[in-house]
């Protein structure tokens, strides 16, 4: 232990502890925008700066380390006033129209700027230009960075891409993609890591509600919105509403109070999904030969790109199954208009993501499945359609709950843990006994599939198939570990499920974004909890899917299946 004193008061820590993480468990906030903990403390914003007596000039207090003895001011009129001139020096790069900022109300510079008192600028403002590039999901606005850094540490860091670095030099430093390339042409795969860790405005995701508003709008169109898992645990964190209230029927109830049409959960493509996804593993399983292992899943775009653009020998390994966003989008423009006795060119399929990089997917060539249209037109993120609620005067909080509509609306605890790392291995080897055994095994019979280690794995005996080795991975990072020790022969799978964000869908880059705050397992926690309360939690047992399948496809692998809801991932 080392003994200190800061503020007056004589504290001890472990050594090694830095002066910022011992200030805040002693409850003394020290104000920091460039800050991640492990991750950056590179002291770059130089806001955490603090005085230690017997020291000429002021330390950060991110990366310095406590000594035996010393003395900290965190507030003392020499800090006050160096915090200042910083800050001060950070916005006169800056471009602080927050009135028309999608960060405004939560923005760590836009905060620290009151809490600091800051309301006058004595420097001229010239904030660096720079184009902005709508054809890919991620948004960079130069004017924005205030070169913290964080995208380059999470980018590198966590997932492994080195998409962002430092360009330029002296006053022309700022951060930009890497190689000095256009985002579109580097491997990016639109994960929004790097905007969910933006301090500020300067990364953001696309934002398509317009087009979303236009459909609505016309009275010609027929609007249909599916809703993913993870959506539901995250969306009520905008408007603060206690568990009791923040329900996926308010939220369904606002939807339709927008005006769409046809308000459809995505749990029901998930178990559509398990199924097809289900059943393709089996008949490889049981034809060994005629395959290369392991087989992963396809639910995930960020992780489909990462593997066709790091590791393409291993393309045929995917699951031909889309991903349940586009299995909806197609069921939705062929089997739902066909009985509503709708025009599929006329049907304009909504999806609310908690992930930026969908916004990629359906804008691939490949799903256009069902009437030649993209079978999904928009993806709108989390955010989006909280800033949807708003812009609409919709208070969530005084609204009566609605049902999803049917018959694409029902879903089970199987479905509902996709948005959580594991989710879709332990729905998958659900159906897969069932499948296999004609019986279904316990629903937590695969529990060491779910949360814990990034990346986890198990062996599981399914009779009649024999053992089944699995591997759960999140965040490419630790992806490209996992990819690296297969490809090495230093491990072995049959199915290996990949979520390109860290602890799954729950912690995607377009869910609601909380400083310096990771919620992903918070989420991840609260789905698992959805499940084990459901009456359904086999996705073989979802009513609307089996009667998908008696009056349309007929059966799973089937030809129509195939069609609608297969892809030849080697196209894109």
């Amino acid at each position: 232990m080392v003994n200190f004193t800061i503020n007056g008061r004589q504290l001890s820590a472990p050594e090694g502890t830095t002066i910022l993480t011992a200030a805040e468990k002693a409850g003394i906030p020290i104000p920091h925008l460039c800050f991640l903990k492990d991750i950056n403390e590179i002291a770059a914003c130089r806001m955490c700066m603090v005085e230690v007596e017997g020291t000429d000039r002021l330390v950060p207090a991110c990366n310095s380390k406590l000594l035996e003895g010393m003395v900290i001011q965190t507030n003392s009129p020499r800090v006050r006033e160096a915090r200042k001139t910083n800050l001060r020096l950070i916005l006169s790069q800056h471009n602080s129209t927050c009135t028309v900022c999608v960060r405004s109300g939560n923005c760590a510079l836009q905060k620290l700027s009151h809490d600091l008192n800051i309301h006058y600028q004595p420097y001229p403002v010239q904030p660096e230009r720079a184009k902005l590039d709508l054809s890919v999901p991620i948004i960079r606005e130069a004017s924005k960075c205030i070169k913290c850094m964080r995208c380059v540490q999470v980018c590198d860091k966590i997932q492994g891409m080195n998409i962002w670095d430092v360009a330029g030099t002296g006053s022309r430093t700022t951060v930009d993609v890497s190689y000095n390339r256009a985002l579109k042409n580097t491997d990016c795969v639109f994960c929004g890591q790097c905007v969910t860790h933006c301090p500020t405005g300067a990364l953001t995701v696309r934002d398509d509600t317009n087009k979303v508003l236009h459909a609505l709008a016309d009275p010609e169109i027929t609007t249909v919105i599916q809703v993913a898992p993870a959506v539901r645990t995250a969306w009520a964190e905008a408007f603060g509403l206690p568990p009791r209230q923040a329900t996926a029927g308010r939220m369904v109830a606002a939807l339709k109070r927008i005006g769409f049409d046809y308000v459809f959960d995505t749990n029901f493509a998930a178990d559509l999904t398990i199924m097809e996804e289900g059943s393709e593993f089996i008949s490889r399983f049981t034809h060994r030969g005629r395959y290369r292992w392991p087989m992963f899943t396809s639910c995930c775009p960020g992780w489909v790109k990462f593997l066709k653009s790091q590791y393409p020998q291993y393309v045929d390994h995917l699951s031909t199954a889309k991903s349940p966003q586009q299995m909806f989008g197609a069921v939705a423009k062929s089997y739902f208009a066909e009985r509503k006795g709708l025009d599929p060119h006329k049907t304009f399929v909504v999806s609310i993501m908690p992930c930026s990089a969908k916004k990629a997917e359906c804008e691939l060539p490949e799903m256009n499945d069902a009437c030649g249209d993209p079978d999904v037109d928009v993806v709108l993120t989390t955010r989006e359609m909280c800033r949807l609620f708003r812009s609409d005067c919709i208070v969530p909080a005084d609204l009566e709950e609605a049902e999803f509509d049917s018959p694409l609306g029902t879903g089970t605890g199987a479905a509902v843990i996709f948005g959580a790392t594991g989710g879709v291995m332990d729905a998958a080897l659900r159906s897969a006994y069932y499948l296999i055994t004609g019986e279904n095994p316990d629903p937590d019979a695969f529990q060491a599939v779910r949360g814990g280690k990034p990346w986890r794995e198990a062996v599981f005996a399914i009779p009649g198939a024999g053992d089944v080795r699995v591997a759960v991975v999140s965040g490419l990072g630790n992806t490209r570990k996992l990819m690296d020790a297969i490809d090495s022969g230093a491990a072995e799978y049959d199915f290996v499920e990949v979520m390109a964000c860290p602890g799954g869908c729950a912690g995607g880059g377009g869910q609601p974004i909380h400083e310096g705050v990771e919620m992903a397992a918070a989420r991840g926690d609260k789905l698992w909890k959805l499940d084990a309360g459901s009456e359904l939690r086999f996705s073989h047992e979802n009513p609307d899917v089996q009667a998908l399948y008696r009056a349309y496809l007929k059966t799973p692998l089937g030809e129509r299946a195939h069609h609608l809801l297969h892809t030849d991932h080697a196209r894109g």
